[in-house]
């Protein structure tokens, strides 16, 4: 069969037909009496067998190998292929998301697609003060707040929840000053999935308090973005994950810390319950009674837990609830003081008789804690 025929019936141009016989891949098998290349039947098939590996990605050097060395076995080559494959998807799958992000912002003109590059680059950076300065950048880029913005010195702290107090953060890394955020106007827009992605991945803890301002600045989509994360296999991500959703204000936050108090990972638990006690919702009563009974954050538990209370009928049921706790099983005494100190917080009657019964407990330091919170509590 001549070249012509052979390229019409494989698929494979005459060009590439005479670079394969260049390279040695497939040499017809005979010439015409005029000269003309003749391939063999099993010439033919030696060329379906070039073009099956080649839609598996070997290279034409790898192809002649495979086929013409004995001891080259398929595991070492398609091993190598799949390694190559994936780094390939990887790369093309960030790309894809990188354009995803820049079509999300609606860019006016090629130089706002340059500034979002450079401040999605900053995000990702090294550097945690580049990575900061892209935050507070994408907050201030996010519209007016009544918030304060916080200081490149003094990022937003990690707390559990707006209930408890914290810390003063440390002075924060300066920013790189080759950082691609310092040319970035405020006005650029960042994509709330690559501020989530951030946040999730976040490790220096100012830098993770400053994206977490910038995601309570940046608009709708961030609580159902952040509840994905509290599914990740990483008991650090989840954790991110609650703490920013704590963040959040909105129905749609607290309705997904609604569903974080029955996630099986406690941390997650303790902040949802602690954010949505501090937002007076009585369904994490519950689990704030629990985080008292074990001792988990049982001061900032009891704060919370005030918060609800100040509805009277509530009250009551929680006065109920932990009146329950002592009486089920013989608590230690270190409960029973956490308790009394829960009960001072609550008001109303059946908190008050429960404190004081709780003055001729047995143990006198449940006795004097008991007689000192009932001492300052306001008559009711």
């Amino acid at each position: 069969m001549l070249i012509g025929e052979v390229a019409r019936r494989s698929g494979v141009s005459a060009r590439m037909l005479r670079h394969y016989e260049a390279l040695g891949l497939v040499r017809p098998s005979g010439r015409t009496g005029s000269g003309y290349r003749e391939y063999s039947g099993a010439d033919i098939r030696r060329i379906f067998h070039v073009e099956s590996l080649r839609s598996l990605g070997l290279s034409l050097r790898e192809i002649r190998r495979a086929l013409d060395e004995p001891g080259c076995t398929p595991s070492a080559l398609v091993g190598d292929l799949i390694r190559q494959t994936r780094e390939r998807l990887a790369a093309e799958t960030e790309l894809l998301t990188r354009l995803r992000r820049i079509d999300a912002v609606d860019p006016a003109g090629w130089e706002d697609v340059l500034r979002i590059v450079a401040l999605l680059q900053a995000l990702g950076s090294p550097s945690p003060g580049a990575r900061q300065h892209a935050a507070l950048l994408s907050a201030s880029s996010a519209g007016p707040s009544s918030s304060t913005a916080p200081s490149s010195s003094s990022a937003p702290s990690s707390s559990a929840s707006s209930a408890s107090s914290a810390s003063p953060a440390p002075p924060a890394p300066p920013a790189s000053p080759a950082s691609p955020a310092d040319e970035v106007p405020v006005e650029v827009p960042v994509p709330v999935d690559a501020l989530v992605e951030a946040v999730l991945n976040e490790t220096e803890p100012n830098v993770a308090g400053a994206l977490r301002w910038a995601l309570a600045r940046s608009g709708d989509g961030a609580p159902a973005l952040l509840a994905e994360g509290l599914d990740s296999p990483a008991a650090a991500v989840r954790e991110r994950a609650v703490r920013a959703l704590a963040e959040l204000p909105g129905p749609e936050a607290t309705a997904q810390l609604r569903r974080a108090l029955a996630h099986p990972d406690a941390v997650v638990r303790a902040c949802a319950a602690l954010e949505l006690g501090a937002r007076g919702a009585p369904e994490a009563v519950p689990t704030l009674i629990d985080m008292i009974v074990e001792g988990t954050q049982d001061t900032d538990a009891a704060d919370a837990l005030s918060v609800p209370a100040s509805d009277p009928a509530t009250a009551e049921r929680i006065a109920a609830r932990l009146l329950d706790r002592l009486a089920h099983g013989a608590a230690a005494p270190p409960v029973r003081s956490r308790l009394a100190q829960a009960l001072a917080a609550v008001p109303g009657p059946t908190a008050t008789r429960a404190l004081v019964g709780l003055t001729h407990d047995e143990h006198r330091t449940v006795a004097l804690t008991a007689t000192y919170l009932l001492r300052e509590r306001t008559p009711d």
